[in-house]
Formats: C-alpha cells, sequence, structure tokens
C-alpha cells in the first residue's frame, strides 16, 4: 500500500474522483437483472454487440447526457468528421460542445 500510496489518495486531489466503485455497481445492476434474457443474444458476435451499447448507453447516462439524443446525434455526425475530431463525439465531450453552442 506504501507504494501505491500517490494513487491511492488521488480522490484528495481530485474531487471528481470517487473512493468507492458504488456507481458503476448501480450501473451494472440492471444488467444483472436482466441476465436471464441475454441467452437469447442469439450469438457471440450478438451478445458483443450487446455489450458495447449497454457500455456506450451507460457511459452517456453517467455523464448526464441524454443518451437517445446522443446516440442520434453521433449517428447523424460520424460519417462525415474526420477521424481527427471523433473525440468530440464521446458523451462529456459532446455535452461540453453543446453547452458552449447554447452560450453562442
Amino acid at each position: 500500500m506504501l507504494k501505491r500510496w500517490a494513487d491511492f489518495a488521488r480522490f484528495l486531489d481530485d474531487g471528481r474522483l470517487c473512493l468507492t466503485n458504488n456507481a458503476a455497481e448501480r450501473a451494472l445492476r440492471g444488467i444483472a437483472l436482466g441476465r436471464r434474457n441475454w441467452i437469447f443474444a442469439g450469438s457471440q458476435r450478438g451478445a458483443d454487440r450487446a455489450a458495447v451499447m449497454l457500455t456506450l448507453l451507460t457511459t452517456a447516462r453517467l455523464n448526464d447526457v441524454d443518451p437517445q439524443a446522443w446516440l442520434a446525434d453521433v449517428l447523424a455526425r460520424i460519417a462525415d468528421l474526420p477521424a481527427s475530431r471523433l473525440h468530440e463525439l464521446l458523451p462529456w465531450e459532446w455535452k461540453r460542445l453543446r453547452a458552449v453552442e447554447k452560450h453562442l
């Protein structure tokens, strides 16, 4: 523990960091409750797609972004966006850019 003290104490310097993983566990609770339904994913590839979509939607929710609005905008814009600007589509960046556009 002493060797990793700096990493352990990071939450003291950055108020966004949480000491527990309760938020992540709460986000996964709905997935665990529906696990009987997940056996019908059809294939490993289908299960992988479901996992990716759940990860994207949960990430949007954890960043206080409406998942439906975010995903609709991302799907509409991603084809025309250069690879160097793909980071703008991440939920936290998307939210920040929307706030900036509202102020203009």
